[in-house]
């Protein structure tokens, strides 16, 4: 049986999803009833509501370890999708606990019973930092702890650590480094926020770029590793490395919505954060926009894809056609 933890989040439903379609038994953790209903309103999305309750639901969290004793019970494979995304650095603690302690139980329990496999979806934010001479960011990229990290970065690279930790007690481990990934629902979530902003008619863009995948080939290629004789090895699952404003104007296209039109320069986005930073201060509210996310909105990042392609001999989705296609969904 496998287990999928983050089940409840747009990776982990669309994996479940996945899995169940390759006639694969699930079992997933959540924390809370309620979340559960945006798993099934996924299924729905692709009129698979059948498949949903195939899927063995268990209530856990990853920071909680005796939470996952019944979890683990008779389980040969691990998808560690959970994980906290936030870039407000009033969650720091939160986001250590949860992506890094909570990674460190799952790898304790992979080793205590013996699982034949850990799959773990961590980000690009973990792959290093570019010299002066190199252009494309690839798994080999070293990672520089002398430069700026964002607290999200950080975490995740503090999870992989972990992850890489149990491959040296005998675990056989895959680490995934998607971009910026895209699907449909969970509109609150993630880039899912993207589609909101520009539905609800978002005047700026900026010229940043990074890399974009379709949460579709995220779980196909998961599967594909899984499944295969590879093990121990890390994969950047980039589709397309694209300008923010060529997203953002494929966003508003397809949603029927005028596109942004006025470019939000790095002065002015340092500027914004920092008013953002006074305001959330005076109001005691949540962040909106934090250094880390005005300083990747300008960024230009270009990340590689030619290991997965040559290890699997795949094709990505076409980003801005993908868009296309899950703005009807």
């Amino acid at each position: 049986m496998i287990l999928v933890t983050g089940g409840t989040g747009l990776v982990g439903a669309h994996l479940l999803l996945h899995l169940i379609d390759n006639g694969e038994k699930v079992r997933a953790i959540y924390r809370n009833v309620n979340s559960i209903e945006k798993t099934k309103s996924l299924f729905a999305i692709y009129k698979k509501e059948s498949l949903f309750d195939q899927i063995q639901w268990i209530q856990a969290d990853i920071t909680e370890v005796p939470s996952l004793e019944i979890a683990f019970q008779n389980i040969d494979i691990v998808y560690h999708c959970a994980a906290l995304i936030s870039f407000d650095p009033k969650d720091e603690d939160v986001l250590r606990k949860t992506n890094i302690e909570g990674t460190a139980n799952i790898v304790n329990f992979c080793i205590d019973y013996q699982i034949q496999k850990l799959c773990f979806v961590s980000s690009i934010a973990t792959l290093g930092d570019l010299l002066p001479h190199e252009k494309l960011i690839t798994e080999e990229t070293e990672w520089n702890p002398e430069k700026y990290h964002n607290d999200y970065a950080i975490s995740k690279y503090g999870a992989e650590m972990e992850i890489w930790r149990g491959q040296q007690e005998g675990l056989d481990v895959i680490i995934l480094n998607p971009g910026v990934i895209l699907g449909p629902s969970f509109k609150e979530q993630g880039s899912g926020q993207l589609f909101t902003k520009v539905k609800n008619g978002l005047k700026f863009y900026t010229l940043g770029s990074t890399g974009f995948v379709a949460v579709s080939d995220v779980v196909r290629i998961a599967y594909q590793l899984m499944q295969a004789e590879i093990k121990n090895e890390r994969f950047t699952l980039i589709a397309e490395n694209s300008v923010f404003r060529d997203i953002l104007n494929t966003m508003a296209d397809a949603l029927g919505v005028q596109r942004p039109t006025t470019e939000a320069k790095p002065f002015f986005m340092e500027i914004i954060w920092r008013l953002d930073w006074f305001v959330s201060n005076i109001l005691q509210q949540k962040r909106k926009l934090s250094r880390a996310t005005a300083a990747a909105s300008y960024a230009d990042n270009t990340y590689s894809n030619h290991k997965i392609k040559n290890t699997l001999k795949i094709e990505f989705t076409d980003i801005h056609q993908y868009i296309k296609e899950i703005s009807m969904l």
